[in-house]
C-alpha cells in the first residue's frame, strides 16, 4: 500500500451502498459501481483515495495487517473478529465511530412449531447453526442454555427446516425472509449497525489527511441524528 494513498475497505451491498452519502460528506465520489464494474479496486474523485471491494468478514482483518487505513464493518463482523483474535485487547483496530448504518438485529430464531420456551426451561440441549458461533456462544452461556453449535455460512434458514438444528442466530433486517420460511424470531440477542475501523500506523502516519475524513464521517452522522 502505497504511503501517499489512503485505501478503504468496503464490502458489497447495503454497506457500500450507506457508506456513499458519508464520502460524499468528505468530498469523495466513487467513479466506478462496483454491481456493474469488475474492478476490485474502485478510484475516486480524490487521487490518493481509492476503495477496495473484500467480504464484509474481511474488512477488519485487511485494516488491521495494513491492506486497507480504514474500513467499515458491522458489529457482528468485528465481535467475531475479536473473539478469533483472542479478544479486543489483542485486535489492533481502532472504532472511533458507530456510523449508525446498515441497521439490523441478531436473533435467535426457530420454526413455528417449535416450542422453543417449553424446551429452555425444561434444560434441553439445543442444536444452534449460525456464522456467529462466538456471539452465539456467548449469549446462551449467560443464559445457562446448553448448546452444540453448528458453524454455516449461508442459507441458515434450512437448518431448522432440514432438521440439522433447532434453532439459528443470524442476522434480522425485516423478518420477512424468515416468515418466508416459516421461522419466528424468538429471541433478540443485540442491535447491529456498522461501524468506522481504521488502523492505528495509518491515522499517526497518515493523520493530516486521514483525519478530515473521520472528522467529516462524524459530522454527517452527527447531522442526520439531529445533532
Amino acid at each position: 500500500m502505497s504511503a501517499d494513498t489512503l485505501t478503504l475497505a468496503l464490502s458489497k451491498g447495503r454497506i457500500f451502498d450507506e457508506t456513499l452519502p458519508l464520502l460524499r460528506a468528505a468530498g469523495i465520489e466513487v467513479l466506478e459501481d462496483p454491481e456493474t464494474s469488475r474492478k476490485l479496486i474502485l478510484p475516486t474523485t480524490r487521487a490518493d483515495v481509492r476503495v477496495v471491494l473484500v467480504r464484509a468478514t474481511d474488512v477488519p482483518t485487511y485494516v488491521e495487517y495494513g491492506g486497507a487505513d480504514l474500513g467499515v464493518c458491522g458489529k457482528d463482523t468485528l465481535l467475531e473478529h475479536e473473539a478469533a483474535s483472542g479478544g479486543p485487547g489483542h485486535v489492533g483496530l481502532y472504532q472511533p465511530l458507530d456510523l449508525g448504518i446498515a441497521r439490523c438485529r441478531m436473533s435467535v430464531a426457530v420454526r413455528e412449531d417449535f416450542d422453543y420456551a417449553r424446551a429452555v426451561r425444561q434444560g434441553a440441549r439445543l442444536r444452534v447453526a449460525t456464522k456467529y458461533v462466538a456471539v452465539a456462544r456467548d449469549f446462551f452461556a449467560g443464559k445457562g442454555v446448553h448448546v452444540d453449535l453448528i458453524k454455516l455460512y449461508g442459507s441458515m434458514e434450512l437448518a431448522p427446516l432440514t432438521g440439522l438444528a433447532d434453532a439459528i442466530v443470524d442476522l434480522v433486517s425485516t423478518g420477512n425472509t424468515l416468515k418466508a420460511n416459516r421461522l419466528v424470531e424468538v429471541e433478540r440477542i443485540m442491535d447491529i449497525s456498522s461501524r468506522l475501523v481504521v488502523r492505528p500506523v495509518s491515522l499517526k502516519l497518515k493523520r493530516a489527511r486521514l483525519q478530515p475524513i473521520l472528522d467529516a464521517f462524524a459530522q454527517a452522522v452527527g447531522q442526520r441524528n439531529g445533532g
